[in-house]
């Protein structure tokens, strides 16, 4: 959380691997990111990342399997093993039964709901999630952040940017940034973060 230019952007971004740290190093599961080329950078974004953002980014003219299984189109898997996985976790996002409708036959909530299971089709060691509530309702935004919370509940790592307060206080951690450093931090334990620069 925080206020516009904080910061939270650029570090949803070199968390992603779409930005580069200018000091400092960025290991993500034993690989020192901050060192990789573009190439080796796009495979571990495939692989180890899934992206949830406001706006869904959604291919209109595809249907929810076929937008949940475009990153495994580009990690090449077969197109049976990419359906079989489409739609267990269309499953899990409760949307087994409107696989094959299209964004616009869908609410905003199961098109975030499709996007979600987009972002865990791989899955990924981190979803980060880009103010994944800010154009729901307060119900559908519960349901949304249930999901994250099974979602982190099976072992993945969840980060998530919100402006709303109830969203945030979903979250076992809420770090505050302030002009790209660390301002307020809680959570159940202490994190080991220092206030060091982000960027």
């Amino acid at each position: 959380m925080g206020p516009s230019g904080s910061g939270k952007s650029t570090l949803m971004n070199i968390i992603g691997c779409l930005d580069t740290p200018t000091s400092g190093k960025y290991i993500l599961n034993g690989h020192e990111v901050s060192a990789l080329r573009d190439n080796e950078l796009a495979t571990i974004r495939n692989k180890e990342i899934g992206f949830v953002f406001q706006q869904f980014n959604l291919l209109p003219r595809l249907n929810a399997l076929e937008n949940v299984a475009l990153p495994l189109v580009y990690s090449g898997i077969p197109k049976k093993e990419r359906e079989e996985r489409s739609r267990a976790v269309l499953k899990k996002v409760n949307l087994d039964d409107r696989w094959h409708h299209k964004p616009n036959q869908l609410s905003g909530g199961q098109c975030q709901r499709v996007a979600i299971a987009r972002a865990l089709v791989n899955n990924p060691s981190i979803i980060l999630a880009d103010e994944p509530t800010g154009n729901l309702d307060s119900n559908t935004s519960k349901e949304i952040m249930d999901i994250f919370g099974e979602i982190h509940a099976s072992g993945n790592t969840v980060v998530l940017v919100t402006h709303e307060e109830d969203i945030a206080r979903h979250a076992l951690r809420i770090i505050r940034l302030r002009d790209g450093r660390i301002d307020d931090q809680s959570a159940d334990s202490k994190p080991a973060i220092d206030n060091s620069p982000l960027v």
